[in-house]
């Protein structure tokens, strides 16, 4: 067992955070942003590959995308993980380029966006608690090793629950705020 290390446990947690926040500049507020399809990934020789890696994504107006396939034996698989990404985008197939007309956004899918800002908010504090998880077992294991006494257990411990504490109110600010965008409150 690793010895605990609240730099690291910090650094991991602050992380998820950074993490949900990319996830989140990803759902779209009505204008064309490439972040949109920043986390998709597309099965292509034989594994599951992020979108940027297999095209070029680009913005050439404010309510369209596109994205160029570099390998035209793509196109389908690229056209496909688009459509099932659950991002209300249907591709319009030119042959060389998927073209992505940004619908406006209804009062429904505005609440579908928010559940899944919700939903990447919950993966984002299980992260977190994953992370406090490793750090408690970190400071049972050096107990047991008597490398550190139970009070300081129990110190490093309240230390670990207020920083988890921290980045879970973080997680929250930052998903209360991507959601007033979305429902344009």
């Amino acid at each position: 067992m690793a010895k605990y290390d609240k730099a690291d446990l910090e650094r991991r947690m602050k992380g998820a955070v950074e993490s949900l926040r990319s996830d989140l500049s990803g759902l779209r507020t009505g204008r064309a942003n490439t972040a949109l399809l920043d986390p998709i990934t597309v099965t292509v020789y034989g594994a599951n590959t992020p979108l940027n890696q297999v095209a070029t994504v680009s913005a050439p107006e404010p309510r369209m995308l596109t994205v160029q396939v570099w390998d035209k034996s793509n196109i389908g698989p690229v056209e496909k993980a688009i459509r099932s990404a659950g991002l209300g985008l249907n591709p319009i197939n030119d042959g060389n380029t998927l073209r992505l007309p940004i619908p406006d956004l209804t009062e429904d899918r505005r609440k579908e966006l928010a559940k899944l800002a919700s939903g990447y908010s919950e993966k984002a504090k299980i992260a977190i608690r994953n992370v406090r998880r490793d750090g408690m077992d970190a400071l049972k294991a050096d107990e047991n090793k008597k490398e550190i006494s139970e009070d300081e257990r129990k110190r490093l411990e309240t230390e670990l629950q207020k920083l988890t504490d921290e980045q879970i109110k973080a997680a929250d600010e930052v998903t209360a705020q991507k959601e007033k965008e979305i429902l344009g409150k």
